[in-house]
């Protein structure tokens, strides 16, 4: 089996080094708790492992083929970031000190920053193109082609929990001052608006 191993792991580097909904998710849930990102991260690549799968089975290029299945992935997708965004805009107005962030908001919550990492992720239309479009181009025609995929996926979702780790300690070290209440008031502004505007987005390209 003969795979492209070097030009897969510089474009799936390539792919995390480009901030998406993910990584203003499990940024915004790691300066909260440093627990609560390594979760959201693992909720998102779970979603990743998913999309691997259905690739593996084929249904990703049934899928492909038929545009509205894609299309309702999109807006579901769009939808899912625009419902997030309002929702950290929301918690924006009432900001608290750090010490009642991690008594009251965040202790309980590790199942909801799981769900909203894998959801995000599940709901990518973007996902689905690399695993049906741009993994493929690394695989040996003559091989196995669905132990190709699991190797290529597992790989990228491999990447990306060292990937996350590491983003997940930066903003810890940054945490202290994103905690306090008026900056973190500008910080939930700032990513409730980047959901937002990367919903919007993602709808709009549904229409051309």
């Amino acid at each position: 089996m003969e795979i492209e191993f070097v030009g897969f792991i510089a474009v799936v580097l390539l792919a995390y080094l480009i901030p998406g909904p993910d990584f203003l998710l499990v940024s915004r849930y790691a300066v909260q708790e440093r627990r609560l990102g390594l979760i959201a991260a693992l909720g998102a690549q779970s979603g990743l492992c998913i999309h691997m799968l259905i690739a593996a089975v084929g249904l990703s290029a049934i899928a492909a083929q038929s545009a509205e299945f894609f299309n309702i992935v999109r807006w579901l997708g769009a939808a899912y970031l625009v419902w997030m965004g309002i929702n950290v805009l929301r918690q924006s107005r009432h900001p608290i000190a750090s010490n009642e962030v991690q008594k009251e908001d965040f202790s309980n919550n590790y199942r909801r920053a799981f769900v909203n990492g894998f959801l995000t992720n599940l709901l990518n239309p973007k996902a689905i193109v690399f695993f049906l479009s741009v993994l493929p181009q690394f695989m040996n025609p003559a091989a196995d082609a669905v132990r190709q995929i699991l190797v290529l996926g597992v790989l990228d979702v491999v990447i990306g929990v060292v990937w996350w780790w590491g983003v997940v300690a930066i903003m810890q070290q940054v945490a202290g001052v994103l905690r306090k209440p008026l900056v973190r008031q500008w910080w939930d502004r700032l990513t409730g608006g980047l959901m937002i505007s990367a919903g919007v987005l993602l709808a709009k390209n549904g229409t051309n």
